[in-house]
């Protein structure tokens, strides 16, 4: 069974840091691609960062591009959302996500609907 859990949302002080895990089980990471995606109450949900199959081509969007750092773990099978410099506007609920590409490529993405399953989510909330 595919599945994805996050971890590592927290109420934080704007300009502080946090670290997301998203624990995958189920599938083999080397032929997905995993986005780390948001959504604030009200809002679409957004694509914030994604990296590769491969574990590379990491792709931002443009927002937390220098204060975000997505990585990829194959032994721990995990992919972390490192997120610092965190501003009020970053307060969403984050999922992390799959999308099913060729086995240890290059391909990323930050569209919601071309990944195929999602997380649960986790909180983050940036005080002011």
């Amino acid at each position: 069974q595919y599945r994805l859990v996050e971890s590592g949302g927290d109420v934080v002080q704007s300009g502080g840091s946090l670290r997301l895990s998203c624990a995958a089980s189920g599938f083999d990471l080397e032929y997905y691609a995993i986005g780390w995606f948001r959504q604030a109450p009200g809002k679409e949900r957004e694509g914030v960062a994604c990296i590769s199959s491969s574990g590379g081509s990491p792709k931002y969007e443009d927002s937390v591009k220098d204060r975000f750092a997505i990585s990829k773990d194959f032994a721990k099978s995990t992919v972390n959302l490192q997120m610092n410099s965190l501003k009020p506007e970053d307060t969403a609920t984050y999922y992390c996500a799959a999308m099913y590409v060729e086995r240890l490529t290059g391909t990323t993405s930050l569209i919601p609907d071309q990944f195929h399953f999602w997380g649960q989510g986790t909180q983050v909330t940036v005080s002011s």
